[in-house]
Parts: structure tokens; C-alpha cells; sequence
């Protein structure tokens, strides 16, 4: 059996409810490492084995690699979507596609402010004008106050995406939100993922084969040229890289 292995079976049933940051930041100091090379179902095994209904899957809807994974390890787990009022249709189209047919509670989560509420008070367009406020407003404080409700969380960060990303741990911790961030799929490159999806055949946004390999809110968001930088076409002509949730 392999340490990783053994990792997630002798969590088994330690779940993590009324633990201070401190106890969750001291634990992801021991099993982070450990975790490392663990393949992505062994992750989130250790997850759900440790943190119970405290754990919770967030997905773009870009496709469905993590929550299907995550289907497959704990059916019912709790996927959180982000509807910013911005989406694309075809996201839209995805994430409801994603609840009907996979084994998840899916709970899409809004902002405060619908974006004509937003407009009002901050101006029209506020993209435009101040992209940091709208992704703050729109995307980085709901997600805090649902996480709020949970001791960890699942990206699918991977490091192939962008270098802003090669440093992002397998497991570690999120001391802006404290929280135990859990990134299953880091070390997967492109062609794992696309072999993920052929073998299972994995529900894909439509987008990301009209040239939209990352796809965030449709304002913000354009194709990208073949060959290019995936992550180009997000705030393109900006300085802007990430919209502050992983920051």
C-alpha cells in the first residue's frame, strides 16, 4: 500500500468539524507532502474521508473532470458553481448538464447585487471601468461567504495553465479565506485531461472547441489563437491575470 494510500484510509473518520484554522493549517503541513504524487481520486479520498459534508467541489464549468471524479469517490458531494450574472449561455447550458447527469448536489451560488443593481451604484459596465471591483464584488466575496460553510475546498488548478499557477500545492493552505485548498488535478498536463475526458466521456463546454480554452465571464473573455497562451484571451489587453479567488 502506498503512503498515499495509507494516507486517506487512516483519516477515515476524523473529520474535521470544530477545528480552529490553526489545527486545519497544522494538519495540511503533514499530509501535503505526503500527498504530493497521490493520484487525483486518493485526493479526494483524503478530503472527503477527513472533512465529511465540511468539503465541497467548485467547478467554472469549463468541463466536468473534477466533479466527476469527485462523483465517483463520494456521490452527493456538494459542487459550488458561480453564476456571476455574466456567464455564457453554453456555461450555463453546461452546468445544468453537469446536474443532470452526474451523482452531485449542485448549488450555484450569485452575488449580492444582480449586475443591474452593480450598475447602479457602481456605473454601467463596471468590467470595464474597474475589472479588480467587479471580480471582487462578483466573484471573490460570494464564494468566501459560501465557503464559509466548509473547512476545505477543491479547485482544478492545474500548473499547466498558466506559470502563475506551477507553484499551486496538491494540498495547502488558503490563509486569505482559511481554508484547507485542495487542487486534485495540479499535476495533470493538457493530454491527461484530454484523455480523462475521451476515456469517460467527460461533459465540455461547448466554447472550448470555438476557441475558448479558458472561459470566464463572457465581457472578459475572448477566443484565443491556436498555438497561443490558453489563459490569453481572459482580460485580454489588461495587465490582469486572475480574478482574485486564487490570489
Amino acid at each position: 500500500m502506498s503512503l498515499s494510500t495509507r494516507a486517506a484510509r487512516d483519516f477515515k473518520g476524523t473529520h474535521t468539524d470544530g477545528r480552529t484554522p490553526e489545527e486545519l493549517r497544522e494538519l495540511v503541513s503533514h499530509v501535503g507532502a505526503e500527498l504530493e504524487l497521490a493520484p487525483a481520486e486518493v485526493i479526494i479520498e483524503w478530503a472527503v474521508a477527513t472533512f465529511g459534508d465540511r468539503f465541497a467541489i467548485t467547478s467554472s464549468m469549463g468541463d466536468a473532470v473534477l466533479a466527476h471524479l469527485a462523483s465517483k469517490v463520494a456521490p452527493g458531494i456538494d459542487v459550488v458553481f458561480l453564476d456571476t450574472g455574466y456567464h455564457f449561455i453554453e456555461t450555463i447550458g453546461t452546468r445544468d448538464a453537469v446536474e443532470a447527469t452526474l451523482p452531485v448536489n449542485l448549488i450555484t451560488i450569485t452575488p449580492t447585487q444582480t449586475v443591474a443593481e452593480q450598475d447602479a451604484e457602481h456605473g454601467k459596465d463596471l468590467y470595464k471601468t474597474d475589472p479588480d471591483l467587479c471580480c471582487a464584488l462578483r466573484k471573490v466575496k460570494p464564494l468566501a461567504d459560501t465557503l464559509a460553510e466548509y473547512d476545505a475546498w477543491a479547485t482544478g488548478l492545474r500548473r499547466a495553465e498558466t506559470h502563475n499557477r506551477v507553484i499551486a500545492p496538491v494540498v495547502g493552505w488558503d490563509a486569505r479565506k482559511g481554508k484547507v485548498k485542495v487542487s486534485p488535478l495540479a499535476r495533470w498536463s493538457d493530454e491527461q485531461v484530454e484523455r480523462y475526458i475521451a476515456d469517460n466521456g467527460i461533459l465540455v463546454n461547448p466554447l472550448v472547441h470555438d476557441g475558448y480554452p479558458s472561459i470566464g465571464c463572457w465581457p472578459c473573455t475572448r477566443r484565443v489563437a491556436p498555438g497561443d497562451d490558453p489563459r490569453s484571451g481572459r482580460w485580454a489587453g489588461t495587465t490582469k491575470t486572475e480574478c482574485g479567488i486564487h490570489a
